[in-house]
């Protein structure tokens, strides 16, 4: 088969500053859409299936819209490789993708694309869709290998690629302004505790105690806000567990990527056409603790599974790993408080706080600052149960001190220099060196 760009004679655009825009080598944007609606729906009334005659025959669908139109060899080359990512990639999102530098795409409209590059959100301006039916399409071919649909009577999907990436996508009825997706890709570059010191999320002293903390079996519950950053460091927590221990990952969507070989992934089910089927994150819990796990790890507690993970931790199963939307380290516990109280089991209050004391060892608090850097803003360990309420110590912080002039957060992490609690389980283990971080 020839090569697409030998056989257009096409150029890779210019990237950064030079982005080229689809209407920028397609002065006539009405022109463009209707080309490729033309040869986009030649091919899907076709149905093309044969590799070996994929250049042929698109260049022969080209040929026949075209014919008539005064088109320059870019702008032809141009449509070419948008035909050819509809058939082979996934339309105008291929190239976004592919991309890692882009760690979020976000859909609002055929022609409001939005990207985070380095945690800052800017507009794409260089690709667009047809029109919404164009979006809808797409989203189908993103959900398809994953045995999900979307349509009208399913219009809302969350789930994952093949790559760990999480997709989310709603259309109308449930969206009034039209189709609209949302792309979380997973980052293959940040896989260790080495990079996130590369990147200034925390320092050596803070990833040596979480090192240890892990191997230590200590139950860690870590919080942030959306896209702070809190799966990606959980999957590096996980890392640290030893190769030969059982663990078992509970999530909606399976995003970690745990390379110990004995990983148990299960995964959330929503409800069929008949409205049964649905299997719960609770679900899971309650049924991984019949799987003789040594460590259990939730993707995210959302509701009255939260009661159930602590059971777990409280009954023997220590070393266990979750996260949950908080701000804070002690909103953390305070929103796992009000999971707990959502399984409508009638304990008191108090007795629910010393459940949770009595299960939870560390908070972490990861946090994506106003410059798109994320950070860890506190590791603190649950020391205490006084006047009703559980007490936090924290043994990392992150100070902020102000803004620069090139808009970074300027600030320094602090070690708090009092010996946690925690240490004397974590010696017990054998890690005798960490104790000199606060000394």
């Amino acid at each position: 088969m020839s090569n697409l760009k030998e056989l257009f004679d096409y150029k890779n655009p210019p990237k950064d500053n030079n982005i080229i825009n689809d209407y920028d080598i397609f002065k006539d944007k009405n022109l463009l859409d209707n080309l490729r609606t033309k040869i986009v729906e030649n091919i899907i009334d076709n149905n093309i299936t044969n590799d070996d005659n994929l250049d042929d025959f698109l260049n022969n669908e080209i040929n026949k819209t075209i014919e008539g139109y005064d088109l320059t060899n870019l702008e032809r080359s141009h449509l070419y490789n948008l035909i050819e990512n509809e058939i082979n990639g996934y339309g105008p999102l291929t190239e976004l993708l592919k991309d890692e530098n882009i760690t979020e795409i976000m859909v609002n409209s055929p022609s409001e694309i939005y990207i985070e590059i380095d945690g800052n959100l800017i507009k794409d301006e260089s690709i667009s869709f047809i029109n919404d039916a164009h979006i809808v399409r797409t989203i189908q071919k993103l959900i398809e290998p994953l045995g999900r649909t979307i349509d009208s009577s399913s219009p809302m999907v969350d789930s994952r690629l093949k790559d760990g990436s999480r997709i989310n996508a709603v259309i109308p009825p449930l969206s009034t302004k039209g189709p609209v997706i949302t792309i979380r890709k997973f980052k293959t570059s940040i896989s260790n505790i080495d990079e996130l010191i590369r990147l200034g999320s925390l320092t050596p002293n803070m990833a040596s105690f979480l090192e240890a903390a892990v191997k230590s079996k200590m139950n860690i519950l870590v919080c942030g806000g959306t896209g702070s950053g809190k799966t990606t460091l959980l999957n590096i927590l996980s890392s640290f567990i030893p190769e030969e221990e059982r663990i078992i990952t509970i999530e909606d969507a399976a995003e970690l990527k745990l390379s110990q070989p004995h990983v148990i992934s299960l995964e959330t089910r929503t409800t069929n056409y008949e409205s049964s089927g649905e299997v719960t994150i609770r679900d899971l819990v309650r049924n991984s603790l019949r799987m003789r796990p040594d460590r259990i790890i939730v993707g995210e507690v959302r509701g009255g599974e939260a009661f159930d993970m602590l059971q777990a931790m409280n009954t023997g199963h220590e070393g266990s790993l979750t996260t949950l939307h908080a701000n804070s380290n002690i909103d953390a516990l305070h929103r796992l408080e009000t999971m707990v109280l959502m399984a409508n089991i009638d304990i008191p209050v108090r007795a629910v706080r010393e459940y949770i004391f009595n299960a939870i060892d560390l908070v972490i608090n990861i946090e994506r600052l106003s410059d798109g850097k994320r950070k860890i803003r506190a590791i603190s360990e649950v020391i205490d149960f006084k006047d009703d309420e559980i007490v936090l110590n924290d043994i990392f912080k992150f100070n902020q001190i102000g803004i620069t002039s090139s808009k970074e957060v300027d600030g320094q992490f602090i070690e708090i220099k009092k010996m946690p609690k925690c240490i004397k389980k974590i010696e017990s283990y054998g890690f005798k060196d960490i104790e000199k971080i606060f000394k």
